[in-house]
């Protein structure tokens, strides 16, 4: 299959004009990710983390974006996200690009009523500095974004914490763990919707 490529401008052009859709705060806990490209091809690559393993962490050793928490000293949700992607891969996105933002998602802890509310910011990051990983990162991966979107990167993926319940996915390094799915699957596909280059039909192959 032939990948029609996704440049940078096609990119910018697209978030400028993209209204995301945002959910009410109504004193929920927030977090903020931060989705970063950089140009150095004939398409932008993105920026992954696996997350490391950590008790008490609910989405320890997942693939992810940057991000975390947003807390009572972050003067917006935009810069809790600079600051925790500047905290956990040493990335200052003060000068960067902002291209812009998708809609926001729900998170829900496994025993917990109240959800998190996640927004996301996508960056164009020009010459980043080298990726300086903090504990709380066991991984980086530059994955370029044809790969992202190419059928045979998706997969069914089984998650064994949530009793064997099956989600799309998309293997970016080693397929027993790198793969990525859930919230950071869901950003991608809202992502590549406001490109108008969907995602594949995330369950074509199990059909």
């Amino acid at each position: 299959m032939l990948l029609r490529v996704i440049d940078l401008a096609r990119v910018r052009s697209a978030l400028a004009s993209y209204k995301p859709r945002l959910l009410p705060e109504a004193g929920r806990p927030q977090a903020a990710v931060a989705m970063l490209l950089r140009d150095e091809g004939a398409a932008p690559d993105v920026l992954l983390i696996e997350r490391a393993q950590r008790q008490g962490d609910p989405w320890s050793g997942h693939m992810a974006f940057p991000g975390g928490r947003v807390e009572r000293a972050d003067p917006s949700v935009r810069k809790a996200a600079e600051r925790e992607t500047f905290e956990e891969v040493g990335i200052d996105l003060e000068g960067a690009e902002l291209l812009g933002r998708l809609d926001d998602l729900e998170g829900r802890h496994a025993g917990r009523p109240v959800s998190l509310v996640i927004s996301a910011f996508v960056y164009h990051v020009q010459e980043p500095a080298p990726v300086e990983s903090s504990p709380e990162v066991e991984t980086t991966l530059w994955v370029p974004m044809p790969a992202l979107s190419d059928p045979a990167h998706h997969i069914e993926y089984t998650y064994p914490a949530a009793g064997g319940a099956r989600y799309p996915g998309i293997v970016v390094g080693d397929p027993d763990r790198h793969v990525v799915w859930g919230l950071t699957y869901r950003f991608l596909e809202i992502f590549f919707q406001a490109l108008e280059r969907p995602l594949p039909d995330r369950w074509q192959s199990f059909r």
